[in-house]
């Protein structure tokens, strides 16, 4: 900064900027700073090569836009840029922090898509990704996490337990968070009835339905095969495959990478054009994901780096934001369900890594919405207890043994002959009586809100149940 240029006079134009959330013009500001237009315009110009502003437009339409937070009261100067650590924050409209480096993404994908540089595929962004070396969420970050989220850190369970233990709550959480951030207008209450019911709701298009349905599908493959599941080329197209049911106009291009150029809506950049260079660049992100060790740094370079190469015609976002979830279902952490995300910073941070190759506001983003997600979870799951080991053991063959008993519609006496035979088929001969009782009581259990977790349709269950219910007198 110029010796002679007073930092106090630079803090009164910023003061003067601020008022004006939506840019201000140099005609706003001429009446506040009490300076000649020239000098006005030089002293923005130094602003905004500081890093303090940014400038949209020409001419008289010329807007400035602040980028960094004004100086607490009883502060003497600005607190330059190179000064401020990442644990500078703000909180956006809705309450989410957002680092200093957050929030100059959010400011430059704000701009007018004219004033925004177009640019294509950076190969380099992946490239100089390191796994085990490169971080994009640093250590301390990290470890925050790792802190609060692993409620079974001193068990050796099965990986999935935790998913599987509040299962129901998050098949609706999930399938109606992600389904929000792509603007499907269901409500949560709606959602939970298709869910459970299979009960669109009136007036909203057949395709928000099936979007939402998809979700269920492709939770319950990531929770019930958590432990055949990763970061790999067979979970993700089958993942695609899944999200992308019926909502593609290309019923083929489900599960498959895209052999066609894309577009992204309201952004400056331009995918990957060429079938072989997507093909190499989504295998070298799934054999980097894999090497990472650390299972948040994995799940938010998956979130990074899928919608970035953008490899299926459609639903990229969506593959991402379930693909996070596998190393956190896999190590018994909390899932990240993006509970209360708006849409508008995870679009602005999604855009900062298209157009900016910058991770920090949708980092700003992941951190919140899994510490969110966490607080919901750890609810949940004390108000179920501890679970069974016994149910917990045997839940597979629990889900196998009860889907046949209702769709061979079995009723009266042949409900227990069948699991008896079953159980001595599959089952050591010592768990056997208590897993007949166990697989009783859930039958005796069954009702039209629990029936999902079985893997049951709808239709099956009501076709069972009608004559369950008049075969005991209900």
């Amino acid at each position: 900064m110029p010796k002679h240029l007073a930092e106090e006079d630079l803090n009164i134009l910023v003061q003067a900027v601020a008022r004006y959330p939506e840019g201000a013009r140099l005609d706003d500001l001429l009446p506040l700073v009490n300076l000649q237009r020239r000098t006005l315009q030089r002293r923005l110009a130094l602003l905004q090569k500081q890093g303090f502003l940014a400038i949209e437009g020409h001419g008289r339409a010329t807007k400035y836009h602040l980028l960094q937070r004004l100086p607490v009261h009883g502060e003497q100067h600005l607190v330059r840029p190179s000064e401020r650590g990442s644990e500078d924050v703000t909180l956006d409209e809705d309450g989410i922090p957002v680092s200093a480096e957050g929030q100059k993404i959010r400011a430059y994908v704000h701009l007018p898509l004219t004033q925004r540089k177009p640019v294509g595929y950076n190969r380099d962004f992946l490239d100089a990704y390191q796994a085990n070396q490169t971080f994009y969420l640093p250590q301390a970050m990290r470890d925050e996490m790792a802190a609060m989220s692993n409620p079974f850190a001193q068990q050796i369970l099965p990986a999935g337990t935790y998913a599987r233990q509040i299962f129901n709550r998050l098949l609706i959480d999930l399938s109606w968070n992600s389904s929000r951030l792509e603007g499907n207008t269901y409500s949560l209450l709606e959602t939970q009835r298709l869910i459970a019911f299979g009960q669109s709701a009136e007036g909203k298009d057949s395709l928000e339905a099936q979007m939402i349905l998809n979700h269920k599908d492709a939770i319950e493959f990531l929770v019930e095969s958590a432990e055949q599941v990763g970061l790999n080329r067979f979970t993700i197209l089958n993942l695609h495959a899944l999200l992308s049911n019926n909502l593609l106009p290309d019923p083929e291009a489900s599960g498959r990478l895209r052999s066609i150029p894309v577009n992204i809506g309201g952004s400056v950049y331009i995918p990957l054009a060429v079938p072989q260079l997507v093909e190499e660049c989504f295998n070298q992100i799934l054999n980097t994901a894999s090497a990472i060790e650390d299972p948040f740094e994995q799940a938010f370079f998956v979130m990074v780096h899928l919608p970035y190469l953008q490899p299926f015609e459609d639903v990229n976002k969506r593959v991402s934001r379930l693909s996070a979830n596998i190393p956190l279902i896999r190590n018994n952490l909390s899932p990240l369900s993006f509970t209360g995300v708006p849409n508008r910073i995870y679009i602005a941070g999604m855009l900062g890594v298209y157009e900016m190759n910058q991770v920090e506001l949708l980092r700003d983003v992941f951190v919140w919405a899994y510490k969110r997600s966490y607080e919901n979870y750890i609810v949940v799951r004390q108000s179920l207890g501890q679970p069974d080991p016994f149910r917990l053991r045997y839940r597979q063959q629990m889900i196998e043994v009860i889907g046949q008993v209702v769709r061979q519609k079995l009723i009266g006496q042949d409900i227990p002959v069948f699991i008896e035979h079953w159980s001595k088929d599959n089952l050591p001969k010592e768990d056997q009586p208590r897993f007949v009782g166990v697989v009783e009581a859930e039958l005796f259990a069954l009702h039209e809100g629990n029936f999902a977790r079985f893997r049951l349709r709808h239709s099956e269950f009501l076709d069972w149940f009608d004559l369950f219910k008049h075969s005991v007198g209900r």
